[in-house]
């Protein structure tokens, strides 16, 4: 997937630039404005990552009451889906001579 850049993420690049001509009171602005930026990037890594937990737990739940039932787990579209990554896989190391 392409990297998209937002406006905003291209100003605070331009943020890194000339920083030797920024006064030493600049410099710790600077560096507080991306810590806070960095505290709300992994706030909301953690959320997520909780509704991904939340979400992965009711499928284990789902998968393991049709076990329980004696019914496939696995359906045509995660067998087309493996079959997907793996033809991936095999066609990249092939072309990087593996």
């Amino acid at each position: 997937m392409k990297e998209r850049r937002s406006s905003a993420r291209l100003e605070a690049d331009k943020i890194l630039l000339n920083l030797e001509n920024k006064t030493e009171e600049e410099l710790r602005d600077i560096l507080e404005e991306l810590y806070e930026e960095e505290r709300q990037i992994s706030y909301r890594r953690r959320m997520l990552h909780g509704k991904i937990d939340i979400v992965r737990q009711e499928l284990v739940n789902r998968l393991g009451k049709k076990h329980k039932k004696g019914k496939n787990l696995i359906s045509d579209k995660d067998v087309d889906k493996l079959t997907e990554i793996l033809s991936k896989t095999l066609a990249d190391d092939g072309a990087k001579g593996k």
